[in-house]
């Protein structure tokens, strides 16, 4: 049978042929021959990701600012209420903590003094002031924020108990109202930032008019409390703008010399 079919079905032919087929594919010996229509698609070539251009980083640095920022100013808001409210149900014990001047006692109002409000109406006369300057200080970098909320905080306190009247005691977050505003004035001109300089102005023309209230002789306000606090803001502006006031000193030096 295998005579009648002739010699187009010999087996060595066939095998002879595969190889000239995989030789001229350069396939090595032994697979199956492939060609155009056998290949393997080749995956698209896929375009590198491109980097995160700055000002969408930018973007995103300013988000998480407002971000953290808001949420410091209402936990610290929540805290002035917390306070008042367990001061309440205590019969106002705790404004004992109060900055008493001149008195042993008395030191620990340093700490405790601007979380105390001597009723829920001095508090609630203090909360707008505080979400907005407390807030717009947290602007500036919640790091720098927060060193000028301690060295108002210890500035005023300390010089409350030093100058305040004997047998008095102070509490209320207008301390700290009172630093932040001056604060954010200063701040532009030590910087001389123009954008920070228009903030000052800004928060000067909205709130300029409180600062009437480190004159003395208004009943029942501590003038003592306002006069440290708005000091302590001046002190916290300058000491936290020396970085910028130093590399404006090195610009002007690189001026001068490179015009020698």
């Amino acid at each position: 049978m295998a005579e009648q079919m002739g010699p187009s079905f010999d087996p060595d032919r066939i095998a002879a042929l595969r190889a000239e087929l995989q030789k001229s594919a350069g396939a090595p010996a032994g697979s199956v021959p492939s060609g155009p229509q056998f290949s393997a698609p080749r995956p698209a070539p896929t375009a590198p990701a491109a980097p995160p251009s700055p000002q969408s980083g930018r973007t995103a640095a300013l988000k998480v600012l407002w971000q953290r920022a808001i949420a410091m100013t209402l936990a610290f808001v929540a805290l002035l209420y917390a306070v008042e409210g367990v001061d309440t149900v205590t019969h106002h014990d705790l404004d004992s903590a109060g900055v008493r001047p001149r008195t042993a006692a008395g030191l620990e109002g340093i700490v405790f003094a601007p979380v105390l409000h001597a009723n829920w109406a001095h508090l609630i006369g203090n909360t707008l002031p505080v979400i907005v300057l407390g807030l717009l200080t947290l602007l500036t970098g919640i790091g720098r924020g927060l060193a000028a909320t301690a060295i108002v905080w210890i500035v005023a306190g300390i010089g409350t108990w030093l100058t305040g009247a004997t047998g008095s005691v102070h509490v209320g977050a207008s301390v700290l109202v009172f630093g932040w505003l001056t604060y954010l004035i200063s701040r532009g001109l030590f910087t001389r930032n123009l954008w920070q300089i228009l903030v000052g102005v800004v928060v000067g023309l909205l709130y300029g008019s409180i600062l009437w209230g480190v004159l003395p002789g208004q009943p029942g306000i501590s003038w003592q409390g306002h006069v440290f606090g708005a000091l302590g803001g001046l002190l916290a502006g300058w000491v936290l703008s020396s970085n910028e006031r130093r590399h404006r000193r090195g610009e002007s030096a690189g001026r001068l010399a490179s015009s020698g």
